[in-house]
């Protein structure tokens, strides 16, 4: 008898015990949950909720009606729900371990509904959720824009003091006006920080710019029928101005802004920094980890922006392509002296790749392809036979597993990126064998355990007393004893960054004759339900989109939230060195940051995520 049957008999004996039990407390205690995204579904994707319960009884009769808010009489969709297992690794969150899937993806009819459960003396009703084709785009996109266009560095404090700043250990004075404050309680502009970990680079202001203008150019359509076409060109060239002024003549871009988080009265520069207390260090250089690559992607993109549209921002077209040119000429002779560490890992080699491809774009010239061809060569070479991908040195005696807490996705998005601008046939299969690979592992990764929210498992190896272990791990959340030593957070731009990987790379290794969104089923089930975690799937039923389902996390004092932004999630238990178990806003103060805070990253790869929803479906 297979394990899931064991269960199921299990929990049948128990519904006979329980009918026959007098105890009218013991059928109080069953009461039901519904998860499910809180704002919007695609007409034609995969569309699920769970359903949770806090006893082990027998649901598998259960019924769940879909029904048009504007007619809460009108059943639409029936489903019966399948059992999905007993999860207790997450029980804290909610006490419900019993979960059951209602799967309503047939339901292909626009409109707002809820989903409606009736249990014993129980009716349960979700949250409403609109139906539609481009749904979560059309719904959501605009707020994005107003939260980046909020989190400009625009005030006149800001602009003037960041006028003329002084680079650190120096007395030298630059101009670094403009761009994004890095999160809601930072007005620090990072293009990457926790350089001296060497493995966790996150891309952060200068991927908004490129963000921005490949959406844009990807779906320009989407943008005029909303009448936002004008307020997002205008942010492209917003970031590009920045990424320009922090150009130094030498070639190089300066990493950070930054003030020790305003605190201290701390001295605001032009620097690097490590460790929780923000120590200055004079490593400012960016390298291509380190906030470069997507610099030079995004200053060439937005010099064709600018071609395309006859439109620009302080400084034309022509200026973004020949910053993006100096910079990336400067970083293939010194690229390696700025790491941290001296030697390159995989995000330079997919940060690169990203920059080589839209220099190809931007100016057609051969030497970009030779570039981009190397880049995509090492990036196949981390993929190992299982799947999983190798951050150090391919032979090192102790590899490293590639996780990542803002762009897990981004050697996949990368990749397909590349297959779009080779004609070596040859060459493109090796890149598309190592996606495939990839893809590959994170669905058996992700069925490896039992796993109802579909959340994106990962492979690791945790960092101890200054020394990477030995140990291969798999689990939900990245580990909390990692390089950083003090940096864990909740995981919303990672699980982003995932479903757009599965989107656009998943085109293009279809197998199954019938797919889902262009993609294979499996696929676009866990596509959805990355995004679905954000918008309220998830055991704590919070969206972190501010602004949009029935319940978003709550402000600390002192901290800006904004429409549009989204949260920094999850994670892990907070005092689990692997990650493992589940938390969510615990502290009564800024501590929160870890789960509450936004953060540019975050929203930055849900448009990204949904860009490749709407290429999905035209």
């Amino acid at each position: 008898m297979s394990l899931a049957n064991k269960i199921m008999v299990m929990l049948v004996l128990s519904v006979t015990v329980f009918a026959c039990s007098s105890n009218k407390s013991l059928v109080k205690k069953n009461s039901i949950a519904i998860h499910l995204n809180q704002v919007a579904l695609e007409l034609s994707g995969k569309k699920s909720a769970l359903i949770s319960i806090d006893q082990p009884v027998n649901l598998s009769k259960l019924k769940v009606d879909v029904i048009k808010v504007s007619e809460p009489d009108n059943v639409v969709f029936s489903s019966l729900v399948s059992f999905q297992g007993v999860f207790n690794e997450w029980q804290t969150a909610n006490n419900h371990p019993y979960y059951y899937l209602a799967d309503f993806s047939e339901l292909k009819q626009s409109g707002q509904y809820q989903l409606h459960v009736t249990y014993q003396n129980q009716s349960v009703k979700s949250a409403s959720f609109t139906i539609a084709e481009n749904a979560i785009f059309n719904t959501t996109v605009s707020a994005l824009l107003d939260y980046f266009k909020y989190s400009r560095n625009d005030q006149r404090y800001s602009w003037e003091e960041d006028k003329h700043i002084r680079v650190f250990d120096e007395q030298r004075f630059v101009d670094v006006r403009g761009g994004w404050n890095d999160a809601g309680g930072d007005t620090g502009k990072y293009l990457s920080h926790l350089s001296y970990s060497n493995f966790l680079n996150p891309q952060q202001l200068s991927l908004v710019a490129w963000a921005l203008a490949y959406s844009y150019q990807e779906i320009p359509q989407q943008y005029k029928a909303l009448s936002l076409d004008s307020a997002i060109i205008e942010e492209v060239f917003w970031g590009a101005d920045y990424l320009h002024r922090i150009l130094d003549p030498q070639g190089y871009f300066y990493m950070t802004i930054f003030d020790q988080w305003n605190t201290n009265n701390a001295e605001r520069v032009v620097t690097s920094y490590e460790g929780p207390e923000g120590i200055y260090t004079n490593n400012y250089q960016a390298a291509f980890r380190q906030g470069a690559g997507t610099a030079i992607a995004a200053l060439a993109r937005a010099s064709m922006l600018a071609e395309h549209t006859q439109k620009q921002g302080e400084y034309s077209g022509q200026q973004y392509l020949a910053d993006a040119e100096k910079a990336f000429a400067h970083l293939l002779v010194n690229n390696a002296r700025y790491c941290d560490d001296g030697q390159e890992n995989i995000i330079d080699d997919y940060t690169a790749l990203i920059a080589a491809i839209e220099l190809f774009r931007a100016t057609d010239k051969q030497e970009y392809l030779t570039h981009a061809r190397q880049r995509a060569k090492n990036l196949s070479a981390r993929t190992t036979s299982q799947g999983w991908l190798i951050s150090n040195h391919i032979d090192s005696e102790n590899k490293r597993p590639f996780y990542h807490a803002a762009e897990a996705g981004f050697p996949v998005f990368a990749l397909s990126h590349y297959i779009a601008i080779e004609n070596d046939k040859s060459l493109s299969e090796q890149a598309r064998a190592a996606i495939a690979k990839n893809l590959a592992y994170q669905l058996q990764v992700n069925s490896k355990a039992t796993n109802p929210f579909n959340y994106a498992r990962q492979p690791f190896k945790t960092y101890q007393n200054g020394v990477l272990e030995l140990s291969f791990q798999e689990g939900f959340f990245i580990p909390h004893a990692n390089e950083t030593e003090y940096w864990w957070q909740g995981e919303s731009a990672r699980l982003s960054s995932l479903s757009a990987a599965s989107l656009i790379g998943g085109r293009l290794i279809v197998t199954d004759t019938k797919t889902i969104l262009g993609i294979n089923p499996e696929l676009a089930n866990f596509a959805q339900n990355q995004l679905d975690w954000t918008l309220g799937r998830n055991p704590y039923n919070v969206s972190m989109l501010n602004g949009f389902g029935v319940k978003n996390p709550l402000p600390y004092d002192g901290l800006d939230m904004v429409k549009g932004g989204i949260s920094n999630g999850i994670t892990g238990a907070k005092n689990n060195d692997a990650g493992r178990g589940i938390e969510f806003a615990p502290e009564p103060d800024w501590q929160n940051w870890r789960w509450v805070e936004q953060w540019l990253p975050h929203s930055t790869w849900f448009l990204i995520a949904n860009t490749e929803l709407v290429k999905a479906v035209k």
